[in-house]
């Protein structure tokens, strides 16, 4: 399961805490394909080194690594991870880049899956191409607003589960989180966009609202392997309504929750709150 907005918001969060401020020795890249730019890894190396981490951003499911001159872009796909470890510590046979610090540590990222990927740009080019350039809306900045929210999805004939999935329109939310919000919103994952009233708009943007900041709060969902910067586990996941819970009751009708794809995802959803739209010939 790739982790999503909470997931990478929590990991931002812990990785502040552990490494702004420490300067750059030298990297080592033992998996040259996680680099995606520069195409040369010892040129990736050779740029980092020397530089200071300033801040740790998000944007969507990315991690922006801001350093003194510099922005390196990651995601961490399916199996991605960052810890921080002490010079000399035993090394994850998964360790595939190594940033190491001035002061002994070493930001150690391990992928098992191999799907994780780093572009490194000079500052504000990152936000102009890609994999940044087409990302939309974020869900839990303050001008995501009811208003803006209907600017992105009234009017479009799309299911509105596949809406919600698409980062061109508003990012950082994947199966879990989209699951739980139509749950929460009382809206089947099939509805077209367009069909939705005002009221389940209201509902809707509410409830992404408030299920993402629920799940930052909780620190992530661990429903495989996602562990934060200091390698702890999230808890949101003991609080999810209907996501993983096919033939459980509903904890709010007592309907057994059903499962099934919508735009090639699987979707959990309960039949009776989340009654299946009514076709109108």
């Amino acid at each position: 399961m790739m982790p999503e907005l909470p997931e990478v918001e929590t990991v931002r969060r812990t990785l502040n805490e552990l490494i702004t401020g420490k300067q750059i020795e030298h990297v080592t890249v033992r998996l040259p394909r996680i680099i995606q730019r520069p195409d040369d890894i010892q040129a990736f190396a050779l740029m980092l080194a020397g530089h200071t981490v300033v801040t740790v951003e998000r944007r969507g499911k990315f991690l922006r690594f801001v350093f003194d001159g510099l922005v390196m872009v990651s995601h961490l796909r399916m199996e991605g991870r960052y810890g921080v470890y002490r010079e000399g510590e035993l090394l994850d046979k998964h360790t595939h880049v190594i940033f190491h610090f001035t002061d002994g540590t070493e930001l150690r990222y391990t992928d098992v899956r191999q799907f994780g990927t780093m572009h490194l740009f000079q500052p504000g080019e990152d936000l102009q191409l890609k994999p940044l350039n087409k990302l939309g809306q974020e869900p839990l900045d303050a001008d995501f607003t009811l208003e803006r929210f209907k600017e992105i999805v009234a009017k479009r004939s799309t299911k509105i589960k596949p809406l919600l999935l698409n980062q061109e329109y508003i990012v950082g939310i994947g199966n879990i989180y989209v699951d739980e919000s139509l749950h929460r919103a009382g809206i089947h994952p099939e509805e077209t966009a367009k069909s939705l009233s005002e009221d389940q708009l209201a509902r809707l943007h509410h409830a992404i609202v408030a299920t993402l900041t629920e799940a930052v709060n909780a620190g992530g969902s661990s429903v495989k392997s996602y562990v934060n910067g200091q390698g702890e586990s999230g808890s949101y996941q003991d609080q999810h309504k209907i996501y993983g819970r096919k033939d459980q009751p509903c904890a709010t009708c007592g309907t057994l929750i059903e499962k099934s794809v919508v735009g090639g995802r699987g979707t959990h959803y309960c039949p009776s709150c989340q009654p299946v739209p009514v076709l109108i010939l």
